[in-house]
């Protein structure tokens, strides 16, 4: 088949005689999904009832996939944005031949499923990612279609493309109207990213009814205008229409592909179909019995799927075809480019290059032996500098602040249409946006993503944030200008609350390091852990090199730590982190002169410092020193935990206060002679003999 046909690479039907219908194979679909929420009395059977006849096309004639291997690199992802219609993705999932059994359906919503409310990553065999709050999955679409782009780019060579192959994404009117919609499709329509396909679920219904009441966007002309390619007017029930829509979207490759699908919210529901009543909420056995028979669906039972439809669908022994064409060519890849391959498959495996930590270790030893005195957005940017030779699969960016951020390093070269060649994307003022399309980079494989701006501008992009945790997406968040310490910009841009607000996510690292080595400590940290995410809080102003022995290096990748030892048995303690922990160790050293010991505990990862063993735990924050200050230019209350009853919190809990970052410390009592009395307070006067 001629390259060019943009039919070449659909996947080829079954030609048994007994094969059902295209509406039958759609109907499967149906069947399942309001059999599942009938079931679970919970759950959106309007989605995947209305989209079924879209899905059907798709999967059948166009998907590109493997259900025996749900990992295949070059496989085809789908993107179900409006996640609350999971059960389309579940009944597809079944039905071709991934590891999702019918039992896993009758589960659906229950406890310890494989087929949970909406979406989950990791979770179920096929799920590209999580999805549920609309237009995060869009936006995720963007980021794995970007890494299709650029990983091409890079690997392909003469003819031999191991990567090649297209993101597909089901969106509702809901992520639509969710203004991430707009902050990922309009840097979507600028690269040109030309394998990326949406399917719009033009069905005008949400949960409070016809969206007309409040949605009157003119969506082609938006989508039109972000340089897309647009489909319009596509009857979704229409397979010969969607067919040829998506033969349409093939062959543009310079522009990423709207097809707009008019389309009836629960279709086959002969008395609900069309309205807010079958969104969200199961059909009734009563309205289920009228589907069957308005759809012509024969058998009664639940779940029921005649052997000849799921023999018609079935994609087990096609996909196993497709993956062994693409491992062919990648072995004739494999002779011709050894190296490119290997590199390939390592970045594919998510393994970090050979000696990574050694090189890493021997790094993090030279800047305590050789730092200096610097803000820690700078040593952070150094430390790019230094890795990013050596981490080909770094894909950084910023929100429009590159250079405020220190993420511009010397290496970067920004991706652009048509080339792709590139490490660095310029994401514009889209921080919600950035987050989410690179929680899809990452979902892709290939890439380790860091994404920067301003510390206070996280509140943006939180939700991402909160998928990236949930997901376990290896993403790097560089979080600068993270307190008062940024000064004249003001409360506005003074983050007081945000360290706090972070930490509360589940699988979050947050990591506000105190100076050059710990930022050092950080990075790395963040690189080598797999299974989350990591922020990093970090300064505007200079920072002091702080000085430690040996183990004190090595234990700052365990959170916390003994930073400074009085030679006598301590009778305080400080606990610090980021631009205060110079303010700490400068205070327990006069204090020192006048005969007072005090430990100085630096704390730059709180989540990290709990997951160490309790012995440890206890040998930094002995029981028995009840006299504790916390410092941190924040809100107060977490710190409480740690200082207990008898401990007092210096921190900040207002909005700041715009002057010279030296006045503001002053202004908020964070100083060394405020910290200095409020431990002289808990200690009373020194003992006479």
């Amino acid at each position: 088949m001629d390259s060019s046909d943009p039919l070449a690479n659909a996947v080829p039907a079954a030609t048994d005689r007994d094969r059902p219908d295209r509406r039958t194979l759609a109907n499967a679909i149906r069947i399942l999904a309001m059999d599942a929420v009938q079931q679970a009395n919970s759950g959106h059977p309007g989605m995947p009832m209305g989209m079924a006849d879209i899905a059907e096309v798709l999967a059948n004639d166009f998907m590109r996939c493997n259900p025996s291997n749900p990992g295949w690199p070059d496989r085809d992802r789908l993107v179900v944005s409006n996640g609350h219609g999971c059960m389309l993705q579940y009944a597809l999932l079944h039905l071709t031949g991934y590891d999702l059994p019918l039992e896993q359906l009758r589960q659906f919503r229950q406890l310890h499923s494989r087929t949970p409310g909406h979406p989950e990553y990791r979770l179920t065999p096929g799920v590209e990612t999580t999805t549920g709050p609309l237009g995060q999955g869009l936006a995720n679409a963007v980021g794995m279609a970007l890494a299709e782009a650029t990983l091409a780019a890079e690997f392909n060579r003469d003819g031999e493309n191991i990567v090649d192959h297209w993101t597909w994404c089901l969106a509702g009117d809901g992520c639509l109207m969710e203004g991430i919609s707009h902050e990922a499709c309009s840097l979507a329509g600028h690269l040109g990213l030309g394998k990326l396909v949406v399917f719009y679920d033009d069905n005008g219904i949400s949960i409070d009814g016809e969206v007309a009441g409040w949605f009157s966007d003119d969506t082609a002309q938006r989508f039109e205008a972000y340089g897309w390619q647009v489909v319009p007017d596509i009857d979704g029930h229409n397979a010969e229409a969607i067919a040829q829509a998506i033969a349409t979207a093939r062959e543009d490759r310079q522009r990423p592909t709207l097809i707009c699908c008019k389309t009836i919210i629960g279709w086959g529901a002969p008395n609900k179909q069309g309205t807010e009543g079958v969104h969200g909420a199961a059909l009734g056995d009563e309205e289920i019995a009228a589907t069957r028979a308005q759809i012509g669906w024969a058998d009664t039972t639940p779940f029921a799927i005649p052997d000849n439809v799921y023999a018609a669908w079935d994609k087990r022994a096609a996909g196993a075809a497709l993956e062994g064409e693409w491992q062919q060519r990648y072995e004739r890849y494999a002779a011709a480019h050894p190296e490119l391959a290997a590199e390939f498959m390592r970045r594919q495996a998510g393994d970090l290059p050979a000696d990574w930590s050694k090189h890493m270790m021997r790094h993090l030893h030279h800047v305590q032996t050789e730092g200096s005195d610097t803000a820690t957005r700078k040593s952070s940017k150094a430390m790019i500098e230094f890795f990013a030779p050596r981490l080909p699969e770094l894909f950084g960016g910023s929100a429009d602040l590159s250079g405020s951020n220190g993420t511009d390093w010397n290496g970067h070269t920004a991706v652009g249409k048509p080339a792709y060649r590139g490490n660095y994307l310029h994401y514009g003022v889209r921080e919600f946006g950035m987050t989410a399309i690179a929680n899809g980079l990452a979902l892709h494989g290939g890439y380790i993503p860091f994404t920067a701006t301003f510390l206070t501008f996280s509140d943006y992009a939180r939700n991402a944030v909160r998928m990236a945790a949930l997901m376990g997406t290896r993403q790097i968040l560089v979080y600068t200008h993270d307190s008062i310490g940024l000064g004249e910009d003001g409360p506005t841009h003074q983050s007081v609350e945000h360290l706090s607000s972070l930490r509360l996510i589940p699988n979050l690292h947050v990591w506000r390091p105190a100076d050059d080595v710990e930022t050092v400590a950080a990075w790395m940290a963040a690189i080598e852990r797999a299974e989350g995410p990591s922020a990093l809080a970090l300064s505007r102003q200079d920072l002091p090199h702080l000085e430690r022995d040996v183990p004190g290096v090595e234990n700052i990748r365990r959170g916390g730590y003994v930073l400074h030892e009085p030679p006598q048995t301590p009778e305080a303690l400080i606990i610090a982190t980021g631009s205060e922990v110079a303010i700490a160790v400068a205070t327990a050293k006069t204090l020192a002169a006048e005969g007072r010991a005090i430990r100085v505990v630096s704390m730059p990862c709180l989540d990290l410092f709990e997951t160490q063993d309790a012995a440890y735990r206890e040998s930094v924050l002995p029981a028995h020193i009840e006299a504790r200050v916390a410092i941190e230019a924040g809100v107060s209350a977490l710190w409480r935990y740690y200082v207990g009853p008898r401990g007092r919190v210096l921190g900040v809990d207002r909005f700041g206060e715009s002057a010279p970052a030296a006045d503001v410390y002053r202004h908020f009592g964070l100083t060394e002679a405020h910290l200095a009395n409020a431990l002289l307070e808990l200690i009373g006067e020194p003992e006479t003999a």
